[in-house]
């Protein structure tokens, strides 16, 4: 199954674009600043959370203040398969997301059970070299594509985190009933929270193990976790140092303090001491690997912004390799037609001017 009959309405500088007749691979050309990875941007809603770029959702309608709209139709080999995907707000709640599966109004998690969602982008080249928060949430991105529920653990964690916090830092001690209770919500979520984490970053580290070292890295990766991944354990760790964490006025266990750590495979050299071309190959080794993952389970859908032209020859053949035979529908990004001479004939693509786009 793929995505098609794309729209966008007064999203970013698209009044009213549509994308027919998508492929399994699929290229956006156009000058920097034309709209190519707003499209990608687009897409990237069509899963849970805030998208590739993170906005708010008063940053993506067209003039910055009114309502905007994405839809797609996942679509399978019959046209009676179709399943149409929506998501948008309105000019009278633009603060709340709308979304929609077949005109049914639901919520955003449910996406994740249509799609699995995953992206690369020049944003990402820091990712090593980043805060650990940044790899938390690329960790619970790549959960959430395997696993849709994980959203829920996510916010459900979160929630209570931010009110054992705000208890911790208060002048009056808080109440130990109070915290009994929320210490149970937050170990709860927070342990289905590691689990997944960990379970992830397990599989993807098995098939990265499988692949070749070259021509692309081979990393290894590993789990780090913050606190217990146990409920039970959580949450009398959380009991334990209620004394230190008030006087940090802070948490100072929980997922909340995971890790992911990533190293070169063949020499162990984290991969923040890598070289940057280093690092770049390693991204896409595990997002080509973790695309395979998704789509075993879901039908997947790969975002690469502008990948093709920083990558020599060897690589940029390994690359369309590998998507061409791989199992999830992939859209990337480029400004001119040649880097992608290759794939050309066999893939889908549009011309992106502006708020133009025109299939080519």
């Amino acid at each position: 199954m793929a995505l098609d009959r794309i729209t966008l309405t007064r999203f970013r500088n698209h009044a009213a674009s549509r994308l027919d007749g998508s492929a399994k691979l699929n290229l956006l050309v156009g000058e920097n600043g034309a709209g190519k990875t707003n499209v990608l941007e687009a897409l990237s809603l069509l899963a849970p959370g805030r998208g590739l770029r993170r906005a708010s959702l008063a940053e993506l309608p067209l003039d910055g203040t009114g309502a905007f709209a994405v839809s797609a139709e996942l679509r399978g080999r019959d046209a009676a398969d179709g399943v149409q995907l929506g998501t948008g707000t309105s000019a009278e709640r633009p603060g709340r997301r709308l979304v929609q599966v077949n005109g049914a109004e639901t919520s955003a998690v449910t996406l994740g059970e249509w799609l699995a969602m995953g992206w690369l982008t020049p944003a990402m080249d820091r990712l090593f070299a980043d805060s650990a928060s940044t790899r938390r949430r690329y960790m619970d991105r790549l959960s959430l594509a395997l696993e849709p529920g994980h959203a829920r653990h996510a916010s459900r964690y979160e929630a209570a985190l931010r009110e054992r916090n705000r208890l911790l830092s208060a002048p009056d001690s808080p109440d130990p009933r109070w915290l009994d209770s929320l210490e149970a919500q937050l170990a709860a979520a927070g342990a289905l929270l590691a689990q997944n984490r960990a379970r992830t970053v397990e599989r993807l580290a098995s098939a990265l193990a499988e692949l070749p070292e070259a021509p692309f890295a081979r990393p290894a990766l590993g789990y780090a976790a913050g606190g217990p991944i146990e409920a039970d354990a959580l949450a009398a760790e959380l009991a334990q140092h209620r004394a230190r964490d008030r006087a940090a006025q802070r948490t100072l266990t929980g997922p909340h303090r995971d890790e992911l750590v990533v190293t070169m495979g063949r020499g162990g050299m984290p991969a923040a001491s890598c070289s940057t071309g280093e690092q770049k190959a390693m991204l896409i080794a595990m997002t080509l690997a973790h695309a395979e993952l998704a789509a075993a389970g879901r039908p997947g859908v790969l975002l690469l912004d502008e990948v093709a032209a920083h990558l020599d020859p060897v690589r940029r053949a390994a690359l369309f390799e590998r998507l061409g035979s791989g199992g999830a529908q992939a859209w990337l990004t480029g400004t001119e037609l040649a880097p992608f001479a290759s794939i050309e004939a066999d893939a889908a693509v549009w011309r992106v001017a502006g708020e133009a786009v025109e299939r080519l």
